[in-house]
This record gives C-alpha cells, structure tokens and sequence, in this order.
C-alpha cells in the first residue's frame, strides 16, 4: 500500500527528507498541495524571523494566478506550536499583511522545539499538512541548521508515493 508524501530536497544543505502528506487530516490543504506539485516545484527558503526554527518557502503568487486550487484555505488541522518535522502550510488572505494585494501561501518546514505561528500581525492557524517520516528527521533538523547558517537557498518540492 502506498500513500502520498512530498520529496524535500536541497543540494547545498544536503537536505533529502521525504514527508507524508495528512489528507484525512487536512484535505483541502493537502489538495492544494497536491495540485501545486503536479510538477517539481523550486521554492526559496529562508530560515524565519518570528517562527522560530522554521525555513519558510513562500509560494511565488505568480505561480499561482489563474489556478483554481488556489483559493482561500481553511485551517485544519491547526497549530500555533508546530513540532520538530511538521510541514504547515499557512494561508494569509489578500491584503492582510502589508497591504500585499495577492494572497500568500507558505510551506514552512519546522525542524526544533519551540516553534510558534506568531507574527507582525499576530497569532495565525497554520494547517499541518505532512511530515516528515520519523527516520528522516534528525537528518532534517541537520539540513535545516545548514540552511539557517548559509541563508536563502532554492529547495525543490516534488510529489512521490511512499
């Protein structure tokens, strides 16, 4: 039996972690992502400001005009305290956060302890949508420290069956 999950990966960092995707959790989220990842999809990431242990991968809103799955997304599955090896996706509607007209969604890989879902404009649900599978997250903790210390990188997102 297989189930669907998420290949993370970045060469400079050595960041290689499969995750596997919570549709009975988060299905409108994970719907999103699965139509999103039809394709590889290179994101950047940086490593948070107000997260705490989390490299943040906002999803360029050019790639998403005119795509249908690209609609506001409800919270489920929902934390403000992400755990070590939680994929969320987080929803910001239009206009929230500094006036940005396009909405913002954002896959944050949270990799440590003490991670929180606050920011400039407060407290915001995000969906835990996957993770990371347990064998996988010490050797995700590692890369996403690497990142921390080299900053921006490109990490590519690809759909996979585990």
């Amino acid at each position: 039996m297989t189930a669907p999950g998420i290949s993370i990966t970045e060469p400079r960092s050595k960041l290689s972690v499969t995750a596997l995707l919570l549709p009975e959790k988060a299905p409108d989220n994970a719907a999103f992502l699965v139509a999103y990842l039809e394709q590889p999809r290179v994101v950047s990431g940086i490593h948070a400001m107000w997260t705490g242990p989390e490299i943040s991968c906002p999803v360029p809103s050019a790639e998403l005009e005119g795509q249908t799955y690209a609609r506001p997304l409800p919270a489920e599955n929902a934390t403000l305290t992400p755990q070590p090896g939680d994929i969320v996706l987080s929803y910001v509607p239009p206009r929230m956060w500094g006036g940005n007209p396009n909405a913002i969604f954002d896959v944050g890989l949270f990799y440590g302890a003490g991670a929180r879902l606050l920011f400039p404009i407060g407290w915001l649900a995000g969906s835990v949508v996957a993770q990371v599978v347990p064998e996988d997250r010490d050797k995700f903790a590692a890369a996403c420290g690497v990142i921390r210390r080299n900053g921006a990188c490109d990490i590519t997102f690809t759909r996979v069956e585990i």
